[in-house]
Formats: structure tokens, sequence, C-alpha cells
């Protein structure tokens, strides 16, 4: 691997002479600006460094999907550096990255060059620290050139102003061990706003207190530390991705190309049910937005919802159809309301999932399953008339929504859609159950004969009927290639959301080394490996963007897969938790779901498991035989 843990929260990449060439890009985001970093080691062993920059607010012309003010800055904001007149050239020997970067150099004329990149975390600069010591045993005269750009670009709000450069002096003498510390910066705005006064010190301290906030809320505690650290580094990406809108707070995909704008999977299904246990304010807020967003599309014609709502929410996006829009909605919000433990949110939210539960009903085909015109990879990949994919997210809707309802006193509403439930997950069974490339799993669609990669997706809506040959199939070489799945059999395409939905699955239907040793293999790949350090989007397409719910995605192996934790009220959940053999405890600390904040700390007892869970008021233990899952309840 080439990179390694740190001591810290850090990831660590050591560079050495004669290394080859390589680079690598991450994105970091703040309320009003993302970044994306490409850096690296270029042949001679010197500094890559280049900056994507995306200001999701200040839109373009025509507001489309894309319309975000985007400007790419590369090695001209590297200031030439000299030392008593002679050009310093710089090598790298170090990279760290703990959701800051962090680039450590050296020159042969006894300078040592640290340079910190990170986002503002509530204005509109991306800023670098940068510090340069003097490690000889004399004085040194530096010089450091001077930076100055300014470009203009034309939008929906106007003249947008973008501004780079940095505040170091042109000369300074360095006596020996001492450094030079000074800001470099990336800003845009409307040409007339008032000019921000950034202390990078200040900055700095507010991404620090981010991430340390982050790093204390729902703390995973394994025997195996890169499990732990990838964890903790998808709760930063997951949550880092929202973005101050006229909307108000949006969490966003990413990537270079989809700001100021929800979708029904990344955010609804993907990244929703995610955020009530991690608690962080900005992200439930952003979430509530999210599903509140949609609820105008919902009217008595039944038309089908859009599949984004972009452009700061004043424009929608159904280029694909209906993609099951409405089942991942609903599967979403119901879970969402759920976990919150909110009361008041379960009943904004309760009109909306009715409405996407009905119109996923009157989409029954005459074999009883949901038809949609495509599903969340919109056409990539053929799906058919009615895929198992939105048939198997509405069955989890209708049983999360029956639940949701029974806490809203809605007692005959909740058995009406049990009813349905069990209705749809037998034409599951009877039109998508097969025989595919020998594996008895299911077909994605009518007339698909080639394994596809969503056949994971009941494990993780708990029908299990076919779960030993569903596994074998997704385990098998047509299907998991170099760590991770496919879309489809013999295709080099993967998009990680399905590994992710399959090892989430996997565990939760018990299959615990199997589970275990693929998230594991998964984990360190993306952790430590040539692209780090969260989950990806997909290759080819799109480069492995970093997109944010895929992080949400990976943390919700951990909480539904290896804990297997479901909501099922305002303040229960069933818990059937998968301790690996060779584990003698796990624990997740300070989650914050149900309204409340608790530990889980599951440890070996003789032949069954101990679950413990531990209110400020109480701690409750249960001997779980890991059988049936457990019901808790926090209050």
């Amino acid at each position: 691997m080439r990179w390694h843990l740190g001591e810290r929260a850090e990831i660590v990449w050591d560079i050495h002479l004669g290394d080859l060439a390589h680079q690598d890009h991450v994105e970091m985001s703040g309320k009003e600006v993302s970044l994306i970093v490409t850096y690296g080691i270029d042949v001679e062993g010197g500094v890559i460094l280049k900056r994507k920059v995306v200001w999701p607010g200040l839109r373009t012309i025509p507001n489309d999907t894309h319309a975000s003010l985007i400007e790419v800055f590369g090695h001209e904001l590297l200031p030439t550096m000299r030392v008593e007149g002679q050009p310093v050239q710089e090598k790298l020997v170090r990279i760290t990255f703990d959701g800051m970067l962090q680039l450590v150099s050296v020159s042969d004329q006894g300078v040592l060059v640290r340079r910190t990149v990170f986002p503002a975390r509530d204005n509109p600069h991306v800023l670098e620290r940068v510090e340069v010591q003097n490690m000889t045993e004399g004085s040194l005269r530096l010089e450091i050139e001077e930076i100055a750009s300014t470009t203009y670009r034309r939008g929906t709000k106007g003249i947008y102003i973008v501004e780079a450069g940095h505040d170091a002096p042109a000369s300074v003498i360095l006596e020996a061990g001492e450094s030079l510390v000074y800001m470099g910066w990336i800003c845009a705005s409307t040409l007339y706003a008032t000019k921000e006064i950034v202390d990078i010190e200040i900055e700095e301290k507010k991404r620090r207190e981010f991430l340390q906030d982050i790093g204390s809320s729902l703390q995973l505690e394994t025997p195996e530390p890169h499990l732990n650290r990838m964890f903790n580094m998808a709760k930063i990406r997951a949550a880092e991705s929202v973005f101050r809108t006229k909307s108000g707070l949006m969490h966003c995909p990413g990537g270079g190309s989809y700001y100021a704008a929800v979708w029904t999977n990344d955010q609804a299904e993907y990244a929703g049910p995610f955020f009530p246990f991690l608690g962080e304010k900005d992200a439930m807020e952003a979430s509530l937005n999210a599903y509140r967003l949609y609820m105008p599309f919902m009217g008595p014609d039944f038309h089908p919802i859009p599949s984004s709502i972009i452009a700061e929410g004043v424009d929608i996006w159904e280029g694909a159809g209906d993609r099951g829009d409405a089942a991942m909605y609903a599967y979403g919000a119901a879970r969402f309301a759920l976990a919150s433990g909110s009361r008041s949110i379960a009943e904004q939210l309760w009109p909306a999932i009715e409405w996407c539960l009905a119109f996923c009903w009157r989409k029954r085909t005459k074999d009883g399953v949901i038809a949609s015109d495509s599903d969340e990879l919109e056409n990539r990949f053929p799906s058919g008339d009615a895929n198992l994919f939105t048939s198997s997210l509405a069955y989890g809707a209708l049983l999360s929504a029956a639940q949701l309802a029974r806490e809203l006193a809605k007692g005959d509403t909740a058995y009406r859609l049990e009813e349905e439930a069990v209705t749809l997950r037998q034409a599951i069974e009877s039109h998508f159950g097969a025989t595919i490339e020998g594996y008895e799993t299911y077909r994605y669609y009518e007339g698909n004969d080639i394994l596809r990669s969503w056949i994971c997706v009941p494990l993780t809506m708990n029908i299990l009927d076919r779960k030993e040959q569903t596994i074998a199939a997704l385990l098998s070489s047509r299907l998991w290639v170099n760590g991770g799945l496919v879309t489809q059999a013999g295709e080099a395409t993967y998009w990680d959301r399905s590994t992710l939905y399959a090892l989430r699955g996997i565990l939760y239907a018990g299959e615990t080394e199997l589970g275990i040793s693929r998230l594991l293999e998964y984990s360190r790949n993306r952790l430590l490996g040539d692209h780090v350090p969260y989950a990806v989007e997909a290759f080819p397409e799109g480069n492995q963007r970093h997109l944010s719910a895929e992080s949400a995605l990976y943390a919700r192996v951990i909480l539904e897969g290896l804990f297997g934790i479901i909501p099922t009220g305002l303040d229960s959940f069933t818990c059937c938790p998968r301790l690996p053999m060779g584990w003698e405890s796990m624990a997740l600390r300070s989650i914050r779901a149900f309204d409340s904040c608790f530990d889980l700390v599951i440890s070996r007892c003789g032949d069954g498991v101990m679950i413990q869970c531990r209110t400020p008021e109480k701690t409750e233990t249960y001997l779980w035989n890991q059988d049936c899952p457990i019901t808790i309840k926090i209050r």
C-alpha cells in the first residue's frame, strides 16, 4: 500500500528517493466552496499541486445541473522561492491527510516547506497555510515571488470576481531554525460584494473544530484500525458536502459537477438515513430541506417526482424518466424520520411518504412488482420496464413507513402498509427470482440473463430467501473484481454504491466472515491504496470522484451491516450485531439517533453475544442468541 495509518486521525504517504511519479485527487468542502486538489510527486520528485475550485452559490449561464462557478489553478499559484538568490528546488518527503491536506518538502538549500490546504468553513475561500523553515545552522535570505491573479466571469447573479494570491513578504531573513508562515488564498464573489477579511489561523481552527466534532460523534471501536480510520474518514466526506443556497442548506454529491442540487438517490435514499446517527446539525437540516424540496411536486395527478432538484432549488432534472424516485424518497424519508426521534419531523414528512407509497402502488405491473422507466444508473445499463432495485426499495419503504405510521397513531394505515409489503415481497420472489448463470438468485429485470451487482439489494431489506446463492454470485469472479463489484458480469465498469449495498447486505444476512473479509479488503484499498481515502462514485466514468453520499453508504455498512441497527420507532431499533471470529468486542459510541446520545457495546459471552446499550440515564444489557434481531428502546 502507498499510504499507512498515522498516529492520530491521519493517513500518511512517506516519499522516498527513487519513488515513481504519482498523483491523486481528493475533495474537501465548506459551506460556500468545494475544493478538488490534485497532488503528488513529478518525475523529479517535485511538488504537484493543482486546485479545482467550485463555488455552488455563484451560478453560471445556463443555470443547469453543472452551472456552479468553477476555476482551475495549476502551478502558477506556487510562487518561486529563492534562497540567497538561487531557486528552491523542492523535493516532497511526506503527504498527510486527515480532512486537511499537508505536503512537506525539503530542498538542498536547507529549507523545509509545509503546505496545509483546506477550504474555509463559512466563507468562499480556499486557503493554504505555508510554513517555510530554515533548517540550517546559519541565517538565510528568502525571497518569494509575488502572485496576484484576478479573473472576471459572468453569471446569473451578475459579474463574478475570482482572486488568488498570497501575503508573503517579498524578502525576509530567517535565522537558524526560524520559520515564516504566510497565507495563500483563492476566493470568488459577486463584483461589488463586501470583501471578507480572512485570518488563516482562525480559518484553520474552524476547519479543525469541524473535523474534531465529526470525530467525536458516532465513534467506531473495533480491533481493526483500518476499519476505524476508514469509518472516520467516511463521516467527514459525508457531512462536509453541505452548502448554503437560496433554498437553505443543501447536501450535494460534489465531484466537481453536482452542487446546489439534490437527488432522490444520493440525498434521500443514501445519505438521509445516516445523518440522524451522526447528529451533525447542518447535515440534518440539509436532509430535511432535501425532503421538503420534493413536496411541491407530489400532486393529485401522481405525475412522477423529478430525479433531481437543481440550481439552488429553482429548476428540476428528469432526463431519465421515473427512476423509481418515489421508492427512493419513501424509503429514505421513512428511515430518516424514524431515526431522527422527532415527532415533528415525522409529521412533516408523513404526507410525502404516504404520497410516494401510493405512487409506487399505482405503478404495479400485472405481476405485482413496481414499474419504472429506469433505475439510479439512468439507462447506462438496461433495467427493463420493472427492476429489482425499485421493487426492493418500495418493499423496505412500506415496512419503515408502517412503523412510522404506528408511531403517529395511524394503526389502520400501518396494518395496510404491512399487508402491501407482504404482497410485494411475494411478487418480488415470483417475478425476479431466477437462476442466472447457474446461481439461484435474481434476474434484474424480465429478460435479463447476465448477473448484475444490484441482486444484493434484497439482502439489505431482510429478504433472505435466496441469500446463499445470491452471496455466492456476488462474490464470484464474474462480479467481484479487484476488490469490488462490477455493475454487470463481463464488464469493467464499477460503481461503489452497489459494492457498499452488497457489503451491508452480506453482513446483515449473517455471513459475517465473508462480509468482514471483503469489507476489510475494500477499506484498505480505498483508505491506503493509490486513490484515497474515500469511497468513490464510479470508474471509468467520473475518474473515481469522491461523491459525498457514497461515504454515507460506507458508514451504513457499519451501522446496518456490522451492527445490524434498523430503526423501528422514534425511540427504538432492532439490533443483530455480527461480531467476527477473533474479535472479543466492538462498539459504537456517541450515537446521536432517536434524539438521544448513547453507546452500543458488543462483546462475546460464551456461545452468545452480549449487547449493552448505554445512555446517560441507564445501561440495558441483552444476551443475544445470534438468531432473530432484538428490539432496543432508548427511552
